[in-house]
Formats: structure tokens, C-alpha cells, sequence
């Protein structure tokens, strides 16, 4: 999206902005209950998530 710089009429100074998701998906093929629960326990910052299937 755009949004204009500065607070006055001057159209010409625009600013750009783009939101982008990044996603991963790991494969775990012989899970066991330690191993999801480590996963469930993670510390993650903020606006990072894990869904456990």
C-alpha cells in the first residue's frame, strides 16, 4: 500500500509498503509425545507461529 510522506498536499513524496508471509512446514515422520511437546513449548517472538497437525 501507499501512503503519503510528509503531512502537507505534496503528492509527489509517497512512501511504499508491502506485507509479506513467510511460511515453512517441517515433516516430522516418526513423532513421539516428547518431540510435540517440545514443539508446543517453543519460545517464539511475537508474530511467529507454530500449528502443530
Amino acid at each position: 500500500y501507499t501512503v503519503l510522506r510528509g503531512p502537507f498536499i505534496d503528492k509527489k513524496a509517497r512512501e511504499q509498503f508491502q506485507m509479506v508471509t513467510h511460511k515453512r512446514l517441517i515433516d516430522i515422520l516418526e513423532p513421539t509425545s516428547k518431540t510435540i511437546d517440545a514443539l508446543r513449548k517453543l519460545n517464539l517472538p511475537s508474530g511467529v507461529y507454530v500449528e502443530v497437525k
